[in-house]
């Protein structure tokens, strides 16, 4: 028998040890699979695959050994991440599901680090994969976070969906064929942002194994293809991450991390004007590849992928802004708050049917969190056979913001506050666990009274 469903949402705040390993043997035996792949490829006459380069690891002071997590901020984490690529008619709790039902799927040994529950050990075969590849998210962009925020202690921290962002420029799918279409993409842009400052972009692939250590190196030799496959400003330049998260049967959860060095600042070419982030960013019809040779006077170099130039540094600042804003909204309930920051071709129909809680049908989607009123979307589902109430929002005065369009007021008082939210995982008022990022946006669980 399950434990009752207090006992379960208790669990869900219990700190746990995640081992980090990112070490040059690492990177070592991740270019050994990069070579015998190119080896494979060459024998068959098929053409060779375009990696990051450089991958290398992480220093520790900018890591540590093992980064501490509760269950629930990392379902939290995942939340965020996620809830626009679960855009349709089946909106609501389904949109949050990707990181709900994982409620009762990790625990911890005796020497205090993460591994999965006996529940999470038990997955259908098939629901294996998805298991590690969606908690893989979670534990990868937890870790980017806390490497980024060591090391830009005074920027902000936004996570965003690559394709919901490239699709502003580029046709990612579809008949309309492209040769130099790249098919695998980054799963995140990290923008590490302050006001008045350009913003930062680090690019991220995330992958996850229930399998051996071994089958890490394959996943990240096939991460660094995804990371390859967008440049911002000089080509090369871009730096990047990429993660596998090792997730056995009964040993402890582990996370592999190498990265890739480059600049990535959205500069602003000499006399353009500062980006007006309020301003919806236009759709554009930019034909994918990238010119190694860019900037360089030499012979066009072609390539598969997306080149993000100087000239585009502006536009896509608000492309990266607007769609941080589109996510924050859908993480609230969707709807027209959630339509007004997506395009066309980034899915706003998706929304546009739809109405935020918040904005009149229903009066119960404002809380209190630790003595704080949050603006969202309230879900009932069961949980051992309980009743409890799943919360998602975010700080009533930045949702007032951006329900209006302000991005520009949002940031800077999300970036002012980013530092004062209660760290606290258990509002006793509340009764259930709580987690405030420093996005301002909330999630929040309890037994239904």
């Amino acid at each position: 028998m399950g434990k009752n469903a207090a006992a379960v949402l208790r669990d869900l705040v219990r700190p746990w040890d995640v081992a980090i390993h990112s070490t040059a043997g690492l990177a070592v035996g991740v270019v050994e699979v990069s070579d015998a792949d190119d080896k494979q490829r060459r024998d068959k006459n098929h053409e060779l695959l375009r990696r990051k380069p450089g991958l290398h690891a992480v220093p520790v002071g900018d890591r540590g050994q093992s980064i501490g997590l509760t269950p629930w901020k990392l379902l939290h984490t995942l939340g965020r991440a996620n809830v626009l690529a679960r855009q349709g008619a089946g909106r609501g709790l389904a949109e949050h599901w990707a990181s709900l039902k994982y409620c009762q799927a990790l625990d911890g040994n005796h020497a205090r680090f993460m591994t999965l529950s006996s529940e999470g050990r038990n997955p259908i075969r098939h629901y294996k994969a998805v298991q590690s590849g969606e908690l893989g998210i979670g534990f990868a962009l937890a870790l980017a976070a806390e490497v980024l925020r060591r090391r830009y202690p005074d920027h902000s921290l936004s996570v965003i969906d690559a394709e919901i962002a490239l699709r502003a420029g580029w046709t990612l799918t579809g008949k309309e064929a492209s040769v130099h279409r790249a098919s695998k993409r980054p799963h995140f842009f990290l923008e590490v942002w302050k006001p008045g400052v350009p913003s930062k972009v680090v690019l991220v692939a995330c992958k996850g194994t229930h399998g051996k250590p071994a089958q890490v190196h394959s996943q990240l030799s096939t991460a660094a293809v995804h990371v390859e496959a967008v440049h911002v400003g000089r080509p090369g330049g871009t730096p990047a991450m990429v993660f596998g998260t090792e997730i056995p049967g009964n040993d402890p959860i582990t996370l592999h991390l190498l990265e890739a060095d480059g600049d990535g600042t959205l500069h602003l070419p000499a006399g353009a004007d500062e980006a007006d982030l309020d301003d919806p960013p236009e759709d554009r019809a930019v034909v994918p590849g990238i010119d190694l040779s860019w900037g360089s006077g030499e012979q066009p170099r072609m390539v598969s992928g997306y080149h993000i130039r100087p000239e585009d540094h502006g536009w896509f600042r608000r492309v990266l802004a607007h769609a941080d804003a589109a996510g924050l909204m859908a993480f609230t309930g969707g709807g027209e708050p959630t339509a007004r920051y997506l395009s066309k071709r980034q899915g706003k129909r998706h929304y546009d049917l739809y109405t935020h809680a918040g904005t009149g049908i229903v009066q119960d989607t404002a809380y209190s969190v630790h003595g704080m009123d949050f603006v969202g979307t309230d879900h009932v589902f069961r949980l051992n056979g309980i009743r409890v109430e799943a919360f998602s929002g975010i700080a009533r005065d930045l949702f007032t913001d951006l329900a209006a369009g302000r991005v520009e007021e949002y940031r800077r008082k999300s970036h002012d506050l980013r530092l004062e939210w209660p760290a606290e995982q258990w509002d006793t008022k509340w009764n259930g666990p709580v987690s405030l990022n420093q996005d301002g946006s909330v999630m929040a669980i309890r037994v239904l009274r």
